[in-house]
């Protein structure tokens, strides 16, 4: 496996902090080893064991067969890595680069039963990341010369939480929340069992009080009323939650810039430029990871 300080040499990490770079390199380590075991079984790759015979070296190209976001190369990198470490792999892109359909992006040489063995597990990785980056990145070019910025959700692919919300970055866009642990957010759910905003602030600020933690209060609103009861409550962010453009403007209205805004809720690649003048801060949207299309590479040997 790549060692960590050669792993945080693979990308720009000053868009990370270090608890989600490392965060990210174990998940990583996890889901290269499981994946590889689902693939593998007990017997190996038999096909490649029966064709291959001989320890012959060979060079094969990863081929962009679209446009969009490269990224996740050096997890491809890191497939190989962990199958073999005489295999060799020249990265031809930087992770972010938007590359053209038959563009070459990565080289892999080394020999030629541990590159097919590793071909579509490696695939998997970098069509995933780049799908995402590439989706979201169509969001945030739409947004362009507004001051919103495009949020991701917690509708990601299980077990792949930081990888998902790695290439929403690489696509331009801004991690909301990375679970339930690192911010306050306040759902419809949480105001009814409490008994209502008012309630349901007060003990979310107690309980930060009480352990000693700093972090910041969103909640949930649903029509113009709930966004005055959280106005009273100077929580930090409040989220409008699939309101008409309309209701939209005169919550911001209503707001006035006394805290940061967040749009929730039915917002697709369909209609996002309907809400470019609105005055939000901020568009959560679940599809850049929920519903990414795998971006489409081929391996082929040279």
């Amino acid at each position: 496996m790549t060692e960590f300080k050669d792993f945080t040499n693979s990308f720009d990490t000053k868009l990370f902090d270090k608890f989600f770079i490392k965060k990210l390199y174990n998940e990583i380590d996890f889901l290269i080893k499981a994946s590889l075991e689902e693939d593998l079984g007990e017997n190996g790759d038999v096909t490649s064991r029966a064709t291959l015979t001989e320890r012959k070296a060979i060079t094969a190209n990863i081929i962009a067969k679209q446009e969009g976001i490269f990224s996740g190369g050096f997890i491809v990198r890191m497939v190989f890595n962990t199958i073999d470490k005489a295999i060799k792999t020249v990265i031809y892109v930087q992770e972010g680069q938007f590359v053209h359909k038959n563009n070459d992006v990565i080289s892999i040489t080394g020999p030629a039963e541990s590159v097919l063995t590793g071909e579509r597990t490696a695939l998997n990785f970098l069509s995933r990341t780049s799908g995402v980056s590439t989706l979201t990145n169509k969001f945030v070019d739409v947004m362009k010369g507004s001051n919103i910025k495009i949020l991701d959700t917690r509708k990601t692919c299980p077990g792949w939480r930081y990888l998902d919300k790695y290439a929403v970055k690489l696509g331009g866009g801004f991690n909301h929340r990375i679970g339930l642990f690192d911010m306050i957010l306040i759902k419809d759910n949480h105001i009814t069992t409490a008994g209502g905003i008012k309630n349901a602030v007060k003990a979310c600020r107690e309980f930060l009080y009480k352990n000693k933690l700093e972090l910041k209060i969103e909640v949930e609103t649903k029509n113009l009323e709930e966004v005055s009861e959280a106005l009273e409550e100077k929580v930090n962010r409040i989220m409008l939650d699939n309101m008409t453009i309309d209701k939209i403007k005169k919550a911001v209205s209503l707001i006035n810039k006394s805290c940061e805004i967040e749009i929730s809720g039915g917002v697709k690649s369909e209609n996002i430029k309907d809400y470019y003048n609105t005055g939000v801060d901020f568009i959560s949207i679940g599809e850049i990871t929920h519903s990414a299309k795998v971006f489409d590479y081929s391996l082929l040997i040279n």
